[in-house]
């Protein structure tokens, strides 16, 4: 590996530390990750000469904080910033080593909780969080969102700006402000991984790289939050849910349905981890999704699959966040519990949502309960109106391939 090869791994894997550990000094992300920036520029231009140091991290995080120490310095506040953090910061000597993956400091709470704070708007959260915590660039962002680099590159600068502005501190909210910071954090993972997992747009139905950022900052967040359950039900969630992953679509990419999917290629190891993370687990809108995963792992052929159990847990999940989404899930497992005619009732009962107007798999969900029912023309009309709604190519495929055999 050369030494620029070096650099830039060793940054990916340690950007969010360094620019954690910076920010706690400056007191603004945005300016932490321009100092991690900087760090980067002078082992890029020093490691090719001196030869990559035995402790890469290490002179990274180190050069970063003793060029954050000299910015505050240079500050006129600098005696108030120095006494905020510690009149022998400067003496401080630099890590002996890189901090190990499972050893998890404060400041990375403090940074998650900044990046996903509610004074944003979902999407910068989300491209902020991706940057900071998941080391991503701006181009990668806009490749797995499909959006524009320079709408991504703005929302990231805004947001930014926005927390500054605000005057955002750079810490771990309590109380009631920790409650709806943390239920913010969760709504950006959950999102990030739900988007990777079933992509909304663009001609792959599963984005893989999303998903294990979002699992591996649900991990993250487990390990900085071990006593709050719902951190541990979406990590659970999350592990089931990527355990199915590797079967969801053939090897040309098109989506296999789950009744049709090779369980023995989903991945015992991540349902494991699963389970493990549901001991944890509370009884929060993600734990439940969680217990409804963790029922589809544990089947080990589609028809042993506890449709009962499964539609209970709708029920409590409606309960905890009623939403039309879930109604229509819940739907879905009645079907499978108690037949397609006493589910019918129910998704008809969805027809004038004003949320579901545009959802495709409103129409989906109702050709396939027709199809069951054997009302072959009408289960042909709703498949075709919902490859109108969707917007990816795959599911569109998949929709208009099952209309034409209906």
């Amino acid at each position: 590996m050369s030494a620029t090869q070096a650099v830039e791994t060793v940054f990916r894997i340690e950007s969010a530390r360094i620019i954690a550990g910076v920010a706690r000094i400056v007191r603004d992300v945005g300016i932490a990750e321009e100092i991690a920036q900087d760090a980067l520029v002078a082992a890029l231009e020093q490691w090719p000469e001196s030869g990559v140091p035995d402790k890469p991290g290490a002179w990274l995080t180190a050069t970063a904080r003793h060029r954050a120490i000299d910015l505050v310095r240079r500050k006129e506040t600098y005696a108030r910033k120095l006494a905020e953090v510690g009149r022998t910061l400067e003496d401080v000597p630099p890590p002996a080593e890189p901090p190990a993956p499972d050893d998890i400091d404060d400041d990375l709470l403090r940074l998650i909780f900044t990046a996903c704070h509610p004074v944003l708007a979902t999407e910068a959260r989300i491209a902020l969080t991706l940057r900071l915590m998941g080391g991503l660039t701006t181009q990668e962002i806009a490749r797995a969102f499909l959006a524009p680099e320079p709408t991504v590159a703005q929302r990231i600068v805004r947001a930014k700006r926005a927390l500054a502005k605000a005057g955002v501190p750079f810490e771990v909210p309590y109380g009631a402000d920790r409650e709806q910071r943390l239920a913010s954090v969760l709504e950006v993972i959950y999102l990030i991984f739900n988007e990777g997992y079933s992509a909304t747009t663009g001609d792959d139905l599963v984005r893989p790289a999303l998903c294990e950022d979002a699992l591996r900052l649900a991990r993250v967040l487990a390990a900085l939050m071990p006593e709050e359950p719902e951190v541990h039900g979406l990590a659970a969630l999350l592990e089931f849910q990527a355990s199915r992953i590797p079967a969801r679509t053939d090897p040309d990419g098109e989506p296999v349905l789950l009744a049709d999917q090779n369980r023995s290629k989903w991945n015992r190891m991540l349902i494991r981890r699963g389970a493990l993370a549901m001991r944890d687990a509370g009884s929060g809108p993600y734990s439940v999704q969680a217990a409804i995963a963790g029922c589809h792992a544990e089947a080990v052929r589609y028809e042993d699959t506890d449709w009962a159990t499964i539609a209970t847990l709708y029920g409590r999940l409606v309960e905890l966040v009623p939403s039309p989404v879930v109604e229509l899930n819940r739907a879905v497992a009645v079907s499978m519990a108690e037949g397609p005619g006493a589910a019918l009732p129910l998704v008809d009962a969805l027809a004038d949502e004003p949320a579901l107007r545009a959802y495709h798999l409103l129409p989906s969900v109702r050709g396939d309960l027709l199809e069951r029912l054997g009302r072959g023309e009408e289960a042909r009309a709703e498949f075709e109106r919902a490859a109108t709604l969707t917007r990816n190519a795959r599911e569109r495929a998949l929709l208009l391939g099952r209309a034409a055999r209906a």
